[in-house]
């Protein structure tokens, strides 16, 4: 008897699902996409209304080739990849190569893989949705057409290997314009009056200077604060307004994409790419015990908030009886989606809410067993009671002054018990109410000065995007999509337009003029609401209102104009000369500003007789400031032994951080790179090293506890095709560039560097 052939994107989705369908149906793995647009040409025929010149991606011959043979020999063949465009555009290539063989062909959607699930999905199996597929394919030609076209300007003008997206230049641009921000904040001095005050009963509290003759109190200098606090220590402090409110805390809704990215990166610490690397492993299936593979979330790419009825009952039934009635809401909570959603899919939860973190633990190193905890917690807290409590405002006279002074006390912990979201980059900004017991007062009850503090502030800039707040800005701008935001964080930090220091993103020399050069030649590109009409035109061809050919030929008309306009008046800044006052230490030349790999440098205007050359920095009026040889760039980190500020220094194998206590201490730090340790269950980060002989290798910072070690450069970007957390950048002998390739020698994706993503 003839068995159905089921096709999925992964191994490790194959083999969770073949455990469930059993011995009449076969489960193959495509390992991702089959077809793709060409890498070394633009593949796409602009004279014939843009049709996509498709061919099948190297390494996956032998693939295609097997899963041909498997249909051949199958009653019908279901298209399971992931349950999304990309998917989709999976499932439709897949169905072209396989179309000689003629056999029924369906779609099925995964959304989760449980048996009762998967043999849903096999039931309901459909036909293969034709407009998703063109919303992915207008997407590819998009980015394809911006990425092919504007790369290769860059490589000419700037440098080669550099790449333009759609997407992630204008990531760049909000990097950017955050930073110029920053540039342009002038801070302001201001002062705070706190008074500790105490009535009849305890306890003692502390009430801030609210209001001065009825204004906000704002004041500006110390000779204004000890002019108020003088005056106030010789007030009398009476209690004159008393408001107490009971007060409802919702708990947050399930997760989503962003919202798993962005808790994961508050939380836990993790990258929106180690995030979704370690979410699709529990999609995919977990060895769990004598049940072997089992899928332990969600499908983890969507932007809705909905439950089904079942996982809702299981949760409620759940928390009823392991945390009581009282922490169970009458109804299930139920949570407002965005209108842009797409509501087929969940949000991201347990599939079964049985299988707790405790359960599951040994089942899962600890970053798998984190991030399954996160997503755990989250979605049981979504269904929990309401947290109430009383918050008490107190409005305190003192002569012309007004203090205030806000209380709270939890009545009933609710959905606290068990999570409660991680705070914001705005969070904890000075002069806010603080959440503390207060004595029982009463209107006009007269209470005793203890203490008056005066305390200096300054007024801070807007802080730098996080991976957090970053993915948070992108998805309230509309630009790009939940699935693509992991991805564009780290090829703006892979191509070195963006660097995270301290958890947060600062723009590189390099990023500074490619969004320089873009915002003048390119505006429509780099525009934020542009780009965000974009992703609803894309959303509006999946949904059947707009034909995708139309949203290619309105946007290529004007782009080809502004292209053409750059090749001629683009700055070519690789052979630009600036000429400075700055006499040469070697020679009788001036120095010039030219620009290399790693930004603007000085060198000799005699080159190439005096190959002088020098670094520098730009003093806040602009003036070329040279950098001395020995003098070393400081940093925001201190020594681990002694205390003192850390400094990057150059050496043989490039930067790296030591303490400016040098020849006291000897302490340096290797560079790092980003990547984390791979070997399970170590917390440790991959670092720039050198052997006895001189050449450079990376290795674990944890040595000796662990002993990983690679020859290869790694580069935070997981495998698209086997998933490993990281890449590793290989050069050829022979020439051909750099290419990046999986670490894993199983696996053997390999991607030429100068490819768009």
């Amino acid at each position: 008897m003839a068995k159905s052939l089921v096709i999925v994107e992964s191994p490790t989705k194959s083999r969770t699902i073949q455990r469930y369908l059993g011995s009449d149906f076969e489960v193959k793995a495509s390992v991702g996409h089959v077809r793709d647009l060409p890498v070394k040409t633009l593949g796409v025929d602009i004279e014939h209304d843009f049709a996509p010149q498709y061919e099948t991606i190297r390494g996956k011959g032998q693939i295609l080739a097997e899963l041909v043979r498997a249909a051949k020999q199958a009653e019908a063949i279901y298209l399971a990849p992931d349950p999304d465009r990309e998917g989709e555009a999976i499932a439709y290539h897949i169905a072209h190569e396989l179309k000689a063989v003629r056999k029924p062909v369906y779609r099925v959607l995964f959304h989760e893989l449980t048996k009762k699930a998967i043999l849903s999905a096999i039931d309901q199996a459909a036909d293969i949705n034709q407009r998703l597929f063109e919303a992915q394919q207008t997407r590819r030609i998009l980015d394809r057409l911006v990425g092919y076209q504007i790369s290769p300007l860059l490589w000419d003008k700037v440098r080669r290997g550099l790449s333009a997206g759609r997407v992630q230049s204008v990531a760049v641009r909000m990097i950017c314009e955050r930073e110029e921000e920053i540039a342009r904040f002038v801070s302001e001095e201001y002062w705070t009056i706190d008074a500790s005050l105490e009535g009849q009963t305890p306890p003692r509290f502390t009430a801030h200077l609210d209001q001065v003759d009825g204004k906000k109190a704002a004041i500006s200098n110390q000779d204004q604060a000890q002019a108020i606090k003088a005056e106030l220590g010789q007030a009398t402090f009476t209690v004159g307004r008393v408001e107490k409110k009971q007060k409802k805390r919702h708990p947050a809704p399930p997760f989503i994409t962003s919202s798993l990215q962005i808790e994961a990166n508050r939380k836990l610490r993790f990258s929106a790419k180690k995030t979704m690397t370690l979410a699709q492993r529990l999609y995919e299936g977990i060895e769990v015990g004598a049940d072997g593979p089992t899928g332990l979330i969600t499908y983890m790419r969507t932007d809705s908030t909905r439950i089904n009825d079942e996982a809702l009952a299981e949760a409620r039934g759940f928390i009823g009886q392991t945390y009581g009635q009282n922490f169970l809401p009458a109804k299930p909570n139920l949570y407002k989606t965005k209108k842009s959603a797409q509501d087929a899919h969940e949000a991201i939860r347990p599939t079964e809410v049985a299988k707790t973190p405790e359960r599951m633990a040994a089942y899962l190193d600890r970053d798998l067993l984190k991030l399954y905890t996160l997503i755990w917690k989250r979605f049981v807290a979504s269904q929990m009671a309401d947290a109430l409590y009383d918050q008490t405002t107190i409005l305190i006279g003192a002569g012309r002054y007004q203090l205030k002074t806000v209380g709270t006390i939890i009545r009933f912990p609710g959905f606290m018990t068990l999570y409660v979201e991680a705070a914001g980059d705005e969070a904890g900004k000075e002069g806010e109410d603080q959440e503390l017991p207060l004595p029982n007062l009463s209107e006009g009850d007269s209470l005793r000065l203890l203490e008056l503090a005066a305390e200096q502030h300054f007024t801070q800039p807007p802080p730098r995007y996080t991976e957090a707040s970053l993915v948070k800005a992108l998805e309230e701008n509309g630009v790009g999509r939940p699935s693509t935001y992991a991805t564009i964080l780290s090829t703006i930090q892979d191509k070195e337009y963006a660097r995270l220091e301290q958890r947060k993103f600062h723009p590189t020399d390099l990023g500074k003029l490619i969004n320089g050069l873009l915002l003048k030649h390119f505006p429509a590109i780099m525009d934020i609401e542009f780009t965000a009409a974009m992703e609803r035109q894309l959303d509006q061809v999946e949904e059947g209102k707009i034909e995708w050919l139309n949203i290619l030929r309105d946007f290529y008309g004007p782009f080809k104009t502004a292209l053409d306009l750059a090749k001629e008046g683009m700055t070519s800044v690789k052979r630009a000369i600036t000429p400075t006052d700055i006499p040469c230490a070697l020679c009788a030349g001036k120095m010039v500003i030219r620009w290399g790999k790693n930004g603007e440098f000085l060198a000799c205007e005699n080159y190439p007789s005096c190959k002088n050359t020098q670094d520098f920095t730009r003093g806040e009026d602009g003036s070329i400031q040279p950098v001395r040889r020995d003098q070393p760039e400081e940093s925001s980190e201190r020594c681990e032994k002694c205390g003192k500020p850390m400094v990057y220094k150059q050496g043989k194998f490039g930067r790296f951080l030591a303490c400016s206590g040098y020849p006291d201490c000897h302490h340096i730090k290797a560079e790092t790179t980003g990547v984390g340790c791979p070997e399970p269950g170590c917390p440790g980060m991959l670092v720039k090293k050198l052997s006895k002989r001189g050449k450079v290798f990376y290795a674990c910072d944890q040595y000796p506890r662990c002993k990983f070690a690679l020859w290869d450069r790694p580069v935070a970007t997981p495998c698209p095709t086997c998933g490993a957390a990281f890449l590793v950048e290989k050069t050829s002998r022979k020439g051909g560039g750099a290419r990046l390739a999986c670490h894993h020698p199983d696996c053997g994706y390999v991607k030429r560097q100068e490819e768009e993503d």
